[in-house]
C-alpha cells in the first residue's frame, strides 16, 4: 500500500513537472505569490527544458567517466598484481570528496576556460568514491565457492571476471553509480558560476535578483531530475539483483 502511494505521488509529481516545462504559464498565478508585483515570474532568459537536458547530459557524461575509472581501479586492486595499490587508490578517489567542487572549478578555469569543462572535471572527481567503494566491496565479497567453481570449469581469469564476478557484483556497483549520479545532479548546479549550461543558471538568477520564484523553479527541476535518475537506476539495480539470485540459486 505504501509502495503504491509512493509511486502514485511520484507519477503525479512527474506529470506536474512535465506540465510546467510545456506550459509554464499555467503555474504563473501560484508563483506570483513569491515575488514582488513588478518582478518576472517565469524564467525566460533560457529555455527550461533545454537547460534540464543539458544538465542531464553533463551529469551522465561525468558519471559515465567516473564509473569507468572507479570500476577499473576496483578491478585492478582486487587482482593479485594490484593489491598493493589499494591504499593509494583509496587515497586518490577520496580526494574528490574532501576537495570542494568550487575549488576544483577555480583551478580548472585557467586551464580549460569557462563552460562545461571545469564542471565536468569537478563532477568526475566528486563521483569516484561511492562507485569505487561499492565496486570494491562487491568484488571482494563474492562467494569463494562460486569463483572456485568457475576455475574448475576451465574459465580463464578474464572469463571469470566478465562472466562471473562483474555480473554478481553489478547490483552493488549500480547502487554506487546511483549515489554518485544523484550527488552530481545537485553539485552540477554550481557549474553555472563558470558559465556551464545547467539548471543552476535559474537558481543563480533568482539569488541575484531576490526572485524566489526562479529559485523554486530551478530547485524543483533539479529535484525532479535527481528522482528520475534515482528511480531509473533503482529499477536497473533490482533487475541485476534478481539475476544474481537466479545465478546463485542455480536457476537458468
Amino acid at each position: 500500500m505504501q509502495i503504491a502511494a509512493g509511486s502514485l505521488t511520484r507519477a503525479l509529481f512527474g506529470l506536474g513537472i512535465l506540465a510546467f516545462l510545456v506550459r509554464p504559464e499555467w503555474f504563473e498565478p501560484a508563483l506570483r505569490l513569491l515575488v514582488d508585483q513588478n518582478m518576472p515570474v517565469i524564467y525566460l532568459q533560457g529555455n527550461l527544458l533545454s537547460l534540464l537536458l543539458q544538465h542531464l547530459a553533463l551529469v551522465l557524461a561525468a558519471t559515465t567517466v567516473a564509473a569507468i575509472l572507479a570500476i577499473s581501479a576496483a578491478i585492478f586492486v582486487t587482482r593479485p598484481v594490484g593489491s598493493d595499490f589499494l591504499p593509494l587508490s583509496r587515497s586518490i578517489v577520496s580526494i574528490g570528496q574532501t576537495f570542494p567542487p568550487v575549488a576544483v572549478l577555480a583551478l580548472c578555469v585557467p586551464v580549460l576556460g569557462f563552460g562545461n569543462g571545469p564542471t565536468l572535471v569537478a563532477l568526475i572527481f566528486y563521483g569516484l568514491l561511492p562507485i569505487f567503494e561499492n565496486a570494491l566491496t562487491a568484488l571482494r565479497t563474492i562467494d569463494p565457492a562460486v569463483l572456485e567453481a568457475a576455475r574448475g570449469s576451465g574459465m580463464s581469469e578474464p572469463q571469470r571476471l566478465m562472466r562471473v564476478e562483474l555480473p554478481l557484483a553489478m547490483p552493488l556497483i549500480i547502487s554506487g553509480i546511483r549515489l554518485s549520479a544523484v550527488i552530481s545532479v545537485a553539485t552540477a548546479t554550481i557549474g553555472s558560476t563558470v558559465a556551464a549550461k545547467t539548471l543552476g543558471e535559474v537558481i543563480v538568477a533568482g539569488l541575484q535578483s531576490y526572485n524566489y520564484a526562479f529559485i523554486l523553479q530551478g530547485g524543483v527541476l533539479v529535484a525532479a531530475l535527481a528522482l528520475l535518475i534515482h528511480d531509473s537506476l533503482t529499477i536497473l539495480e533490482r533487475r541485476f539483483g534478481l539475476r544474481r539470485l537466479a545465478t546463485t540459486d542455480g536457476k537458468p
